[in-house]
């Protein structure tokens, strides 16, 4: 009798942003079922211009996302990336956010179009919007005034003290539930706190499913912290904002760097406001989370995780997680 083939861990990530998409490219690597969830409430740049005139979700993130995930050349990869430098009305727009607003357009939605995307790129996995229409991002900070808009937020100068969606009862697509409820493990962050990985819990049903799952769920932690969004903001003080918006304790793991960062690249960072996440060691176990901590930082032009070494952590405590549920 064959021996049939074990099937491949089911791993839902969820977040936005250049860390997301730097995670993903080690992820993809890994014998395993992605679906990605990423955050719609991006309204600066290409993408909120897209949003704006065309009234379609922001197709910046998921764009990365799906060039983070496609199994492509690297020159087409460069080719989605690619930023218009000049034009009137082209400066600005990258060729994958305008590629994506064209599949909407032609296939009459976003979602139908980022699917369209995914299989004509041979994305390997699964890519969904968070939600099948824009969302509003607020912030309320902690001097009680609200602003106004995901790009407005970190440039307030103040310390947040909640966000907030509109319309506050967003629906999450069907097709994310249902990944959240078979996943083995859920993944969230990296990603800009705030304005990335937030705005995907507070999606009611979003953040209810995660909570009833079985899975395995994972937070990884930013490197360094962001200007306007965590100051100053320790790991554990990344893990209480989660807990201060959803009410509850949701990770078991978290992952995060404790590999030394030199000198002249904090010094780089520092010009701009950012320093290194401090691990508060005994506050994070001491609230019952796992504690997975190395040298994850590479370093070129920017800070970035160490996409394998990363994916070698993520991949092990999946399988780990597997092995004891038998």
């Amino acid at each position: 009798m064959a021996v049939q083939a074990r099937k491949r861990p089911r791993i839902v990530v969820m977040g936005g942003g250049t860390g997301l998409s730097v995670m993903l490219r080690g992820l993809k690597e890994k014998p395993l079922d992605i679906t990605a969830i990423v955050t719609v409430a991006d309204d600066g740049g290409s993408s909120g211009i897209l949003r704006s005139e065309l009234q379609m979700p922001p197709p910046g993130d998921i764009r990365n996302v799906l060039t983070a995930l496609a199994d492509v050349e690297p020159l087409l990869s460069d080719i989605l990336k690619y930023r218009f430098k000049s034009g009137s009305g082209l400066a600005g727009h990258s060729l994958g956010n305008l590629i994506l607003a064209a599949m909407t357009d032609l296939h009459g939605d976003f979602v139908t179009a980022v699917k369209e995307m995914s299989r004509v790129f041979v994305v390997r996995g699964q890519v969904l919007p968070a939600a099948g229409e824009a969302v509003i991002l607020h912030a309320e900070m902690e001097d009680g005034t609200i602003v106004t808009g995901e790009s407005k937020i970190p440039e307030a100068g103040g310390r947040i003290k909640r966000i907030f969606l509109e319309p506050e009862h967003v629906e999450p697509l069907p097709e994310a539930l249902e990944a959240i409820q078979q996943a083995d493990a859920i993944l969230i962050g990296p990603g800009s706190l705030y304005t990335s990985i937030l705005p995907n819990l507070l999606v009611p049903k979003l953040s209810e499913a995660i909570v009833a799952s079985e899975a395995i769920k994972i937070f990884v932690c930013n490197v360094m912290t962001q200007p306007g969004e965590t100051d100053n903001y320790t790991v554990s003080d990344h893990l209480q904002a989660v807990y201060d918006h959803i009410g509850l304790h949701l990770f078991d793991y978290v992952i995060v760097n404790d590999g030394e960062i030199p000198p002249q690249v904090q010094d780089k960072y520092a010009q701009k406001g950012a320093k290194p996440v401090y691990l508060d060691r005994d506050e994070v176990t001491s609230r019952g989370y796992k504690l997975i901590a190395d040298k994850l930082v590479l370093f070129r032009t920017y800070l970035r995780h160490d996409a394998d070494k990363l994916s070698n952590h993520i991949f092990q405590l999946v399988q780990d997680w597997i092995s004891r549920k038998g």
